[in-house]
């Protein structure tokens, strides 16, 4: 049998759509939004109906009958942490994405669409491996005060894409091998993969690893709380120097590393001694997670759209490659990554999840 698939990824100023005939890519379109459109809404969630209505209108014009989806698969949102997997979207999980138990985030939109379009259509809705995937050992949660633990917020759908595809690429299955696997994007996050489960992570959202296109990273504690009551920023403008506003935008004036590439290649110093920087603390933070896996390490394995700087790979690989042998994997099929995992359901290849059951922890 064959399975038509709808996925949705809703980003901040686009939502990207696709349909999948199984493995096959039959349509995919990223749709923008004008920056004056999405501020009208107070909310992200208040974009819901605008939202849906536009892939509605791409289908349409696609000629793709809405008849002939068999089931709906979006990327998952700011939800309370659960362990990886394909989880069906339930009444439990919605109330949770408008209640935004974790913060707002347009991805929240994602499964509030699918629910929407598959109860009309009478087919499953799912999403796959949501940024709040955690299957972190406790060790790993605790800080130096009792209030504070660490969490794990990653790019959870690309690392077990791509750590799946190299464990294939050696012959075994995800469930067998160790790895390190390392999204480097806008955030980087660096997780220790230990036979099927990503058992440590920084949180490459909200400020912990290395620094990034956009975000900060990890930083000394003292200096930034001199920074917090220095009464010079409001707490919404530290918070974006965090994340959106740090790293390679705050020291370079750019997020984007093919122009920092280019200042590189045109003698530019100041910019080759970022990248370096940022280059070394991807290695620094990629032998912290060899030490969680206690050196029993199967390979590296990297991935997101910076993978595309052969040169920062380089750099990076230079002081790592003593730990294991590096697989790269350059950019990053969110799109795929989703079909696939709906797919996996609905061939019963893996059961579905149900979110309320899986909760790790409330927060």
């Amino acid at each position: 049998m064959s399975w038509r698939i709808l996925v949705i990824n809703p980003g901040s100023t686009s939502t990207k759509i696709a349909v999948y005939d199984d493995e096959v890519e039959l349509f995919k379109t990223n749709i923008s939004h004008p920056i004056e459109q999405v501020h009208k809404y107070a909310r992200i969630i208040e974009q819901f109906n605008f939202r849906q209505e536009v892939i509605l209108s791409e289908l349409a014009k696609a000629g793709i009958p809405q008849a002939s989806i068999k089931a709906v698969v979006a990327r998952g949102g700011l939800l309370r942490p659960i362990p990886s997997g394909t989880y069906l979207v339930t009444d439990r999980m919605i109330e949770d994405l408008k209640a935004e138990v974790q913060g707002e985030h347009a991805s929240n939109l994602g499964a509030l669409i699918a629910r929407s379009l598959a109860s009309e259509l009478n087919i499953p809705a799912y999403i796959v491996d949501p940024v709040v995937v955690d299957e972190m050992e406790d060790m790993a949660r605790i800080t130096g005060l009792p209030f504070i633990k660490r969490k794990s917020i990653l790019h959870a759908l690309n690392q077990k894409k791509v750590a799946r595809q190299a464990a294939k690429d050696l012959g075994r299955s995800y469930e067998e091998v160790n790895f390190i696997v390392v999204h480097l994007g806008g955030g980087i996050s660096v997780g220790a993969h230990q036979k099927g489960r990503i058992i440590d992570v920084n949180n490459a959202l909200n400020g912990d690893g290395p620094f990034a296109p956009e975000r900060a990273g990890s930083l000394p504690a003292l200096d930034l709380v001199e920074l917090c009551f220095s009464e010079k920023y409001t707490k919404a403008e530290i918070k974006k120097m965090l994340a959106g506003k740090g790293g390679v935008v705050a020291l370079l004036g750019t997020n984007d590393m093919m122009a920092v590439e280019e200042r590189i290649k045109a003698g530019d110093k100041r910019a080759e001694l970022i990248a370096q920087a940022m280059a070394y603390n991807v290695a620094k933070w990629i032998g912290v997670m060899a030490t969680v896996l206690k050196g029993q390490v199967d390979g590296v394995v990297m991935s997101g759209g910076l993978a595309y700087y052969r040169q920062f790979v380089d750099w990076i690989k230079d002081r790592c490659k003593f730990i294991a042998p590096f697989y790269v994997y350059p950019g990053g099929d969110e799109m795929k990554a989703l079909a696939e995992g709906a797919l996996r359901v609905l061939r019963g290849e893996e059961q579905a999840k149900i979110y309320e059951k899986e909760i790790r922890e409330e927060i």
